[in-house]
């Protein structure tokens, strides 16, 4: 006898410094049969790879080309700029754009943060990638803004960060083709969004249990009053009802 196949994965793509672990966690725990898969991404590649259906959804930094997709936004990332340990802006535990005047500020060419107007003095070349400009940070040759997830992913032991207060945030959002949303695109919207795994608007929730019918709720009703001894069972002689405590203590006619 051979075995069933097994359910195709769900396929969840991610861009740089986002984490989807938890949300991964939980998908496992509600549908332990079908495996989710991770596919990684850049930032800018990841609309067209939802679009050609090489993923069925993606956590994607916005702003982002949404031509043929769904878009939910879930948070806002903190905006920092990476540092050399001993450049005078670790002196403070944030910092403002303002702070930046007069420091060449790198300006990759993935850069994650919707700039209208860039801080500092902009390098005489664009970095290609986040990782690039983050060997520039560390040989001294500037600074660099980013979201604090993209920071963190570029750790290093010479280099630190400070919160950036008037920096454009960093929006992540779930996308997914418009044309494939299926259930399990909805039920991994339900996850990202904190439904309870009985929410009514999750399409794996529990379906209500069936109304009853005039004669089936009779029935129940007769079964737990004849459980409460209400009711006797048919050809038993009714119980005597004890006498009430007036009636025991009334004198008795003659």
């Amino acid at each position: 006898m051979t075995e069933p196949d097994a359910p195709t994965p769900f396929r969840l793509a991610y861009v740089p410094g986002v984490t989807p672990s938890k949300w991964v966690r939980i998908w496992g725990e509600r549908h332990p049969d079908v495996r989710l898969e991770l596919v990684d991404t850049t930032a800018a590649d990841a609309p067209t790879l939802l679009r050609d259906g090489l993923a069925d959804a993606g956590l994607v930094r916005l702003p982002i080309d949404s031509v043929g997709l769904s878009v939910i936004a879930l948070y806002e990332e903190t905006p920092v700029v990476v540092v050399p340990k001993d450049h005078v802006v670790t002196a403070a535990d944030e910092v403002s754009t303002a702070d930046l005047e007069g420091e060449i500020v790198l300006h990759p060419l993935d850069d994650a943060l919707d700039w209208e107007s860039l801080p500092g003095t902009p390098a005489a070349q664009r970095p290609a990638t986040t990782a690039d400009a983050i060997e520039l940070v560390a040989a001294g040759i500037g600074v660099l803004v980013l979201p604090q997830s993209l920071a963190r992913l570029h750790h290093r032991k010479d280099l630190t960060y400070r919160t950036v207060t008037d920096a454009p945030e960093s929006p992540v959002a779930l996308a997914w083709p418009q044309d494939a949303t299926t259930d399990r695109v909805e039920e991994f919207v339900g996850i990202v969004r904190g439904r309870s795994v009985n929410s009514s608007r999750g399409r794996d929730a529990q379906e209500p249990a069936p109304k009853r019918t005039a004669s089936q709720k009779a029935a129940a009703k007769q079964a737990a009053r004849a459980k409460a001894g209400k009711t006797p069972t048919p050809g038993t002689p009714r119980a005597a009802s004890p006498p009430s405590a007036a009636g025991a203590d009334a004198p008795v006619r003659g």
